[in-house]
């Protein structure tokens, strides 16, 4: 996987791009999972990315590799903050026909590791064990440092309930606000729009795999 940095490049039509590791557990962790990558990329258009994912060269040779792939088509339909100083993502109004995605990028003070990280068993125990996350998963693109949670819900109302008051969630969102804790941080919404593969032996959102951009 290390050396696949190099082929993304030559994948015609992808543009921003991040091959991440993940967590074991819940994926909210520090411990890696070596068995699990994930590829966040931006398109231009959703004909583009399924016709990459179903045809380039590097996706079918991880494919074939693989004992399981999975992906998710999604349209941003908000972004604030910066990822190596930019905002990736192109937003627009979502036509509420699929699920929600959060996404929440920060690059972490090294001077405040271990007080990022003892917040996290608590959150990574909390969406866990709720029953309205319907995905899930914690990356990293630089192990302890540059984090990524990624989870996908039934709708806003069951998003905006995980981050209310005084849940561990929140708390941490507090601390890291008081404490100055990131030095880039951006956070993103999008509408999940089509899925393809299987994630633990089955489709995790249920949708159809052919949806219109």
């Amino acid at each position: 996987m290390g050396f696949a940095r190099l082929s993304l490049r030559r994948i015609e039509g992808m543009g921003f791009h991040k091959l991440c590791g993940t967590g074991t557990g819940e994926g909210f962790t520090p411990k890696p999972n070596w068995g699990v990558y994930t590829l966040l990329a931006t398109w231009p258009d959703m004909q583009t990315a399924q016709d990459a994912v179903e045809g380039a060269t590097f996706f079918k040779r991880h494919r074939a590799h693989a004992a399981e792939s999975c992906t998710l088509y999604m349209r941003a339909t908000s972004s604030r903050g910066a990822w190596d100083k930019r905002n990736p993502f192109e937003t627009g109004a979502g036509r509420g026909t699929g699920p929600i995605a959060a996404l929440t990028r920060a690059s972490i003070k090294p001077r405040i590791l271990l007080k990022f990280w003892r917040h996290v068993p608590n959150i990574s125990a909390m969406i866990g064990t709720d029953p309205n996350v319907k995905f899930k998963i914690g990356m990293g693109e630089i192990p302890l440092l540059h984090q990524i949670t990624f989870s996908v819900w039934p709708d806003e109302q069951t998003m905006a309930a995980f981050a209310r008051q005084g849940s561990p969630h929140a708390n941490a969102i507090k601390a890291v606000r008081a404490g100055d804790w990131f030095a880039e941080e951006l956070y993103a919404r999008f509408e999940v729009v089509a899925e393809t593969g299987t994630w633990e032996g089955r489709a995790p959102l249920s949708l159809e795999s052919k949806q219109a951009a």
